[in-house]
């Protein structure tokens, strides 16, 4: 029977899981399926009259967005042009396309290579989450304790995880794009970052609670 025993503790838990799932559910399907998410941001520093030429992209889980100065996003509105869903960065965005902000297909693969797996991983830390939380809601049950403190401590894990790797890629990308070119580019950590921050908090929070 749900919430049967220790009904604080449970209570707790899964608005902390819960959470967790929906941060992680948020960033797993960002841009370009849920625009306002995204994980970095690339956006050319040089001062010139407004066009329609993109300026900036947006790198989400599924894909990437471009916009100019004419059609820059808001909270209400975003007419951006996305390419995806596609799970990896490879040959998403067209070279005319990525040219336009002084960048190339080999700068792209280069800078955000090997994530292909990680990327992944913020599907599955929130499907762990939300087994976590059906498990922490029976904890009368001593082998659902222990299955919801076990499942808890992987998503926490898992977050953990996934947190370092999108702000590495952040670094990674800050770091190399200014070697790899000359055309004056600016480089930013999205929202989704702060997101799973936040999901690793809740989820290590859980852990202490069910320990």
């Amino acid at each position: 029977k749900p919430l049967y025993a220790h009904r604080k503790i449970s209570l707790v838990c899964v608005f902390l899981l819960f959470s967790a799932f929906i941060l992680l559910f948020l960033v797993g399907i960002s841009l370009p399926i849920v625009r306002s998410v995204y994980i970095v941001q690339v956006r050319s520093i040089v001062t010139a009259p407004a066009t329609s030429s993109a300026t900036e992209i947006r790198f989400g889980v599924w894909g990437a967005c471009a916009y100019s100065p004419l059609n820059p996003p808001s909270v209400l509105h975003d007419d951006g042009l996305c390419y995806g869903p596609k799970l990896g960065y490879a040959n998403v965005i067209p070279d005319a396309l990525l040219a336009e902000i002084g960048l190339s297909q080999a700068i792209v693969n280069d800078v955000l290579k090997g994530l292909l797996v990680v990327l992944i991983l913020h599907i599955v830390a929130a499907g762990v989450s939300l087994l976590a939380l059906f498990a922490s809601l029976f904890l009368a049950s001593h082998g659902m304790a222990i299955l919801s403190l076990v499942l808890t401590i992987i998503t926490a894990i898992l977050s953990t995880v996934v947190f370092v790797v999108d702000a590495v890629m952040v670094a990674v990308a800050r770091n190399k794009l200014p070697g790899l070119t000359d055309n004056g580019l600016g480089v930013e950590i999205g929202n989704a970052v702060w997101l799973v921050l936040a999901a690793l908090i809740a989820s290590w929070l859980g852990t202490i609670f069910l320990s």
